[in-house]
């Protein structure tokens, strides 16, 4: 059995169908999710349509991301915002446009089985943003942390790769878990197209909204994948992209 985990989509569907046909999983395969399917590019429906299709073949999970849940709010009770909507939501908001009832329903009950987190036997941890309580996941006090947080991250980022994991400096949230996969903050912020570990922290957002490629890590091998650039697959389209 193979394990996957996947950066952040957001909408582009022709991307991970080819990053799908490209690592060609076998039913026993493990494909981790690390969240924002939606918001982006423009083939929202599809994006979640397909991913729907992969859980009936393989094992899947599907962690929950911010722009899942600003999602979600809009479908389930209307609620949007300008901010949503230039970051991404007005691609969504289109691409539903038109769309049965019965598509949204089943879209919807997706969206609500989407984890905040997922925590597998060898203790590697894997959550769309982060995490805030030094004591770990199961102690957080708001859910919102998982798909919101950038700390964990941006600790990572100013760490002293010198600095021993036994200095009393050294965070606590690092020791917790064997590896922490994430997505959220694209790498392309420090300049980087590929997967970044920093400590234990694996970043695998490699700015598919943006003008990155979508990327799969094999977990054992630390192995990737990676589309073309999602925006090569929509030329008529920004994405999230300003201009």
């Amino acid at each position: 059995m193979r394990e996957f985990v996947f950066g952040d989509i957001h909408g582009g569907y022709k991307a991970l169908q080819a990053l799908i046909n490209t690592i060609a999983p076998t039913p026993k395969d493990q494909l981790i999710f690390l969240g924002d399917y939606v918001d982006g590019w423009s083939q929202a429906v599809e994006t979640i349509d397909y991913l729907m299709e992969l859980e009936a073949l393989y094992n899947c999970v599907y962690i929950k991301g911010n722009h899942d849940a600003l999602a979600l709010d809009w479908l389930e009770n209307g609620i949007s915002n300008p901010q949503w909507l230039a970051h991404g939501g007005a691609a969504t908001v289109a691409s539903y446009k038109g769309q049965m009832r019965s598509v949204v329903e089943k879209h919807i009950g997706f969206f609500k089985t989407l984890k905040p987190y997922y925590l597998d036997d060898q203790n590697r941890l894997f959550v769309h943003a982060g995490f805030s309580n030094q004591k770990g996941v199961a102690f957080e006090y708001f859910e919102k942390t998982f798909y919101w947080d950038r700390t964990l991250w941006e600790t990572a980022l100013s760490l002293d790769p010198l600095l021993d994991i036994t200095s009393p400096l050294y965070p606590k949230r690092f020791k917790l878990y064997k590896e922490v996969f994430i997505g959220h903050t694209p790498v392309s912020r420090i300049g980087e197209t590929v997967p970044v570990l920093k400590a234990n922290i694996w970043n695998v957002d490699t700015a598919a909204a943006f003008r990155g490629p979508l990327t799969a890590m094999e977990l054992g091998t630390k192995q990737y994948w990676q589309s073309r650039p999602v925006c090569e697959y929509y030329p008529q389209e920004l994405g999230r992209n300003p201009s």
